[in-house]
């Protein structure tokens, strides 16, 4: 695109703030709006507020437009991450009213999903691009109060009553302060924070919020408060229902700064902001005249950008890390009120981000595992990270509609979150059972007994939404206790139906294990035939937690060659030793240091890091491709916190190592 072609702008939703936006590009030396699309063509008073623009009759036809470059999403916040991905998928430019996603997890899927198509795309907080804020920026680097200490900022209004037909009053629409306004007292603390260290933004170290929510569950007033590591507090304040005085005040060791409305700046068709300095007992007022419209400065950034080639707004824009980190303050925020919308729990989100079907692909590999009768991907999915539902079922859609159809739970991860998301992500995506293979775990330390697998089992079944697991692992050993109670156990449950494949051990040692098996041979019981230790390229020095076995060194390979017992490997990747976060010279993550510093290590680390330079992948790549190069059955479980990161590593599983590539790796 050259550099004095105007950008050809379409907006989704025809609203109030769509209108707002439409001023700005009319106003704007870059752009042009050309099109707005609607689900009702025939609403009146659109050519009025639109003049000039072709009403485009549904969402989707605007995608297909050839004749727009860049899309404004200004559907309500419950559609903006669906129509962001539909809009980036289509080779359009994307700015999305604020804010860009319900949560920091779904802002990450968008902007993952720019980064693939090669988009510009960017959050439309338009006061981030205003010289008033650039300004501000200045006098905090400057030192004008000087060190910042307290950050004060509020965003609220009255509605006047509770009014159950409008979106801010409806939890199924994520109505409330929080999501609708308190991002912007958050992202300007975020921004002073930032400004104060010479840095684009900071995040806070912690985040501590309260609420008065509603009869419809949402939000009407909230407060937050935000602990910076360089000793900042910032107290933040939004409302719906409480008129509030929407100053901002910056706090410093010598006096203190303050500006009204200041995401308003100088007004919607220009004007003049005032920044009010308060120091040594005078009162400066700093007079900013701006005759350009308010929203032009933001099509006017995000058309800068878009000619450029660049994928994100400039500082002090939001760039995609500030976006996404300041989501993840909001998320802190309503998970310390119990904020949870009726559309991020399963009953509601029944498709993925996308607003498509969760449908199975069949890009992920398949292999046979020995006491399974279904053919299972060759990566299974553990996924205990993630707060709820909605945060979770992205990477599990994506796993799923990639071809995977193993996934890894247990009753005691998350407090049985865990078990619960699955047993909601299957049912509401209507996953046929027969085509998952799920493992389960049970009798972890310190009910590390026999009578506890029926117990807990029972638990577990009912939070999976399942009445068997295809595989079970006694979670730890307990060696106090004889083997054979542990086999007898395991063995009923089979006999039940509850385990309808392959148990064994989740760190068991090889004695204990052929222990179990002789003892099973001896009494007729079903024998153990599956492990669930460590295995990786790097050997693991030292248990990462107690209790924990590796099986990675050579006697377990030869036992593993020779038994071809299965093994479900944890930490199948090193834990990060094969990415930049190790080295030779870093030691500041104590835990890669204990478990994983050895020369023999580094060694292997250095030849990974060599091959993978020739193939063009990364050295993660090959840490799990040497995993499945293996002679027996190893099934690596990945745990990616990202649909970035999950597709990273299915990535990997394109590379085929030869038996002399594994043994060159081994050194």
């Amino acid at each position: 695109m050259t550099s004095d072609q105007p950008i050809r702008w379409g907006i989704i939703g025809p609203g109030t703030i769509a209108r707002t936006f439409a001023d700005g590009v009319a106003h704007s030396r870059t752009g042009r709006l050309v099109a707005i699309a609607t689900r009702n063509p025939a609403k009146p008073g659109l050519a009025e507020n639109f003049p000039g623009a072709r009403i485009v009759d549904g969402y989707e036809a605007l995608l297909s437009d050839k004749e727009i470059d860049a899309i404004y999403i200004a559907v309500p916040h419950t559609g903006h991450a669906e129509w962001a991905i539909k809009a980036a998928r289509a080779g359009k430019h994307i700015l999305v009213e604020k804010p860009i996603a319900l949560s920091a997890y779904d802002a990450e899927a968008v902007y993952y999903e720019a980064k693939k198509a090669g988009v510009f795309a960017g959050e439309a907080f338009m006061y981030r691009v205003h010289p008033q804020t650039e300004k501000l920026v200045e006098l905090v680097k400057s030192g004008a109060v000087g060190t910042v200490r307290i950050i004060r900022s509020s965003f609220g209004f009255n509605m006047g009553s509770y009014k159950p037909e409008h979106r801010l009053f409806a939890n199924d629409t994520a109505g409330g302060g929080i999501l609708d306004v308190g991002g912007y007292p958050v992202s300007m603390a975020r921004l002073i924070s930032g400004a104060a260290e010479g840095k684009a933004f900071l995040e806070p170290e912690k985040v501590s919020g309260v609420a008065h929510l509603g009869q419809s569950g949402v939000d009407e007033w909230a407060s937050a408060v935000l602990k910076f590591p360089n000793e900042i507090i910032a107290e933040v304040s939004c409302s719906i229902m409480a008129q509030q005085d929407n100053v901002l005040r910056i706090i410093g060791s010598e006096g203190r700064i303050e500006v009204q409305d200041f995401w308003f700046a100088s007004g919607h068709k220009g004007g003049v902001g005032k920044i009010e300095i308060f120091k040594g007992g005078k009162q400066e007022t700093v007079e900013l005249r701006e005759d350009r419209w308010l929203y032009s400065f933001e099509a006017d950034a995000a058309g800068d950008a878009i000619r450029a080639g660049k994928a994100e707004f400039s500082s002090p824009g939001m760039s995609w890390a500030d976006s996404i980190g300041n989501l993840r303050v909001l998320d802190q925020w309503r998970a310390s009120v119990g904020l949870e919308y009726g559309v991020e729990k399963a009953s509601k989100r029944t498709v993925n981000i996308a607003g498509g079907t969760v449908a199975r692909g069949n890009s992920v590999p398949q292999r046979q595992i020995p006491g399974i009768s279904k053919p299972a991907s060759v990566v299974t999915l553990g996924f205990e990270f993630f707060p709820n539902f909605a945060s979770a079922s992205l990477t599990l859609d994506a796993f799923y509609e990639a071809g995977g159809n193993a996934f890894d739970t247990a009753y005691v991860y998350g407090g049985g979150k865990t078990e619960a998301i699955f047993g909601d992500w299957h049912t509401s995506r209507k996953v046929a059972r027969e085509e998952i293979v799920l493992i389960g775990k049970g009798a972890h330390s310190p009910l590390c007994y026999p009578d506890m697998i029926a117990k807990q089992l029972d638990q577990s079944l009912a939070r999976l939404k399942t009445d068997y697991v295809d595989i079970y692992f006694m979670h730890r050993d307990n060696t106090s206790v004889p083997v054979g109670e542990f086999v007898d156990a395991m063995d009923t449950e089979v006999k039940r139906g509850r385990i309808r494949g392959i148990f064994g051990g989740s760190n068991w040692t090889r004695a204990r294990f052929d222990e179990a098996i002789a003892y099973a041979e001896k009494t007729g019981k079903t024998a153990p035939a599956a492990l669930s230790n460590n295995f990786s390229l790097a050997e693991m020095l030292d248990p990462i937690w107690a209790g924990c076995v590796a099986a990675s060194d050579d006697d377990w390979k030869k036992w593993l060659n020779e038994k071809q017992i299965p093994n479900f490997a944890w930490s199948s990747q090193g834990r990060g030793f094969f990415t930049d976060r190790a080295g030779r010279d870093k030691r500041d993550d104590e835990e890669i240091v204990r478990v994983w510093y050895s020369e023999r290590n580094f060694g292997r680390r250095d030849r990974a890091i060599e091959l993978a330079n020739k193939l063009g992948r990364n050295p993660i790549h090959i840490a799990l491709a040497y995993v499945i190069a293996q002679p027996f059955p190893v099934i690596p479980l990945i745990g990616p916190r990202t649909v970035a990161e999950l597709e990273d590593s299915l990535s990997a599983l394109d590379i085929k190592l030869t038996p002399d590539q594994v043994k060159w790796l081994e050194g």
